[in-house]
């Protein structure tokens, strides 16, 4: 998985615990290893995760380890980002982006 600094890492098995039970809105990356955009947004991840970290948690989970969460919200795509708060999937955005698009599209979600 391409795995961004800084970001933690979810799976099936913690899921509810650490998204749908966060005190904090989650940015969750539903990536792949083999998916280069997934690449390219790792240092996005990183920084947004150092810059925003005391209004939102962000998180990567890996499709392929992972496909009961991934079949769950019906993820097709990767990169998939889904915002959740409060226990439920309240935005999500197909594809690669710079970060500062990606936070004006997370701006009326946090």
């Amino acid at each position: 998985m391409s795995k961004a600094a800084g970001v933690a890492e979810v799976g099936d098995a913690d899921f509810a615990t650490e998204v749908l039970e966060a005190e904090l809105p989650v940015l969750v990356e539903f990536t792949a290893d083999w998916c280069p955009p997934c690449r390219q947004m790792a240092p996005v991840l990183s920084r947004l995760a150092a810059e925003e970290g005391e209004r939102l948690k962000v998180v990567q989970l890996d499709v392929d380890h992972n496909p009961d969460t991934t079949n769950a919200y019906k993820v097709l795509s990767m990169p998939t980002f889904m915002v959740f708060r409060g226990g439920e999937p309240v935005k999500a955005m197909v594809g690669a982006r710079p970060q500062r698009r990606l936070l004006e599209e997370l701006a009326d979600a946090l």
